[in-house]
């Protein structure tokens, strides 16, 4: 049922206001970064910031709200800082697809060689080399949530031969996902692994030395989840031997320190957190924000709950 009642809706700041574009009458919509007092006592929807969502959330302490509606998909820092008596739902539907792109990216670049033609033209040298394909290489996708299957539509389109791990086995109607249990007896023959599970204290340091020694020589370790699911050093010591290939899209710690010692590594390509940033961030944000007006609008439950506090 529809309600009367007007609603107050916050966002972070005027790019998200923009791209939400005119709303509907009773709706009014405010700017507000969490870093200053709230504008209200309620608000209905409170938009946190993107970057350093857990830091400002103790913001909402005093004010009541009826959603936090997140801008990541990730939130694994958000139940200890979220004040008691706040809904809070995460970003899926915003960043799968970018996301999915620079995992290719990452996986491309890695296994045509990018990085050797970049760094041979920047020296003014023609350097031809014969690498490994995507194509027909044997893919360990780990983490099968709304990532991980826009992943594999993607690997699938290269005529990768993909492999799926999720928290649980099950079947879908592509056949069986494993269980990540059964990790032991699937790292020895994957080519290629791609980390997307989200971090709880299962994931934590998941891939660790023994994951790592598990591999064969020469396979690529590619992580688009947390960086805290690696074993940093574990990663530092198989890099630095030449063994295994890495692709990273997340460290521990995050940012990295100037100097780290895996900038220098020519077998790591390191991008800097950016999988959900592109240009289809913000209409899609946009988007699932207008989504969550309607619905409260109309008296419906919100989508993409995933914590009460």
């Amino acid at each position: 049922m529809m309600t009367d009642a007007p609603l107050l809706i916050s966002v972070p700041g005027a790019t998200l206001r923009d791209a939400l574009g005119p709303t509907p009458d009773g709706v009014d919509v405010v700017v507000w970064n969490l870093e200053t007092p709230a504008p209200a006592p309620h608000i209905d929807i409170v938009v946190p910031p993107y970057m350093g969502q857990a830091r400002h959330l103790p913001a909402l302490a005093g004010v009541t709200t009826r959603l936090i509606q997140s801008q990541s998909i990730g939130y694994d820092d958000v139940a200890g800082a979220l004040p008691p008596g706040h809904v809070f739902a995460n970003a899926a539907t915003v960043h799968e697809t970018s996301t999915a792109e620079l995992t290719l990216a990452l996986v491309l670049a890695s296994q045509r060689g990018i990085p050797d033609f970049v760094r041979a033209a920047s020296q003014g040298r023609w350097a031809p080399a014969r690498h490994a394909s995507l194509a027909d290489r044997r893919v360990l996708l780990v983490g099968f949530g709304g990532v991980g299957r826009a992943i594999e539509e993607r690997l699938v389109s290269f005529e990768a031969d993909v492999t799926r791990v999720a928290s649980r086995a099950r079947l879908d109607r592509a056949g069986r996902i494993h269980g990540i249990d059964e990790l032991p007896q699937l790292l020895p023959d994957a080519e290629i692994v791609i980390i997307g599970v989200p971090l709880t204290e299962s994931t934590t340091r998941l891939v660790d030395a023994g994951f790592l020694a598990a591999l064969p020589d020469g396979a690529l370790v590619v992580n688009i989840a947390r960086g805290k699911v690696a074993d940093t050093d574990a990663i530092v010591a198989e890099a630095a031997s030449g063994r295994l290939r890495f692709a990273l899209d997340v460290t521990d710690p995050e940012p990295l320190p100037d100097g780290h010692p895996l900038f220098a590594l020519p077998n790591v390509l390191i991008s800097p957190h950016v999988g959900g940033a592109s240009t289809a961030m913000m209409p899609r944000m946009a988007r699932l924000l207008r989504q969550q007006i309607e619905r409260m609008l109309h008296g419906e439950e919100p989508l993409n709950v995933v914590l009460r506090s």
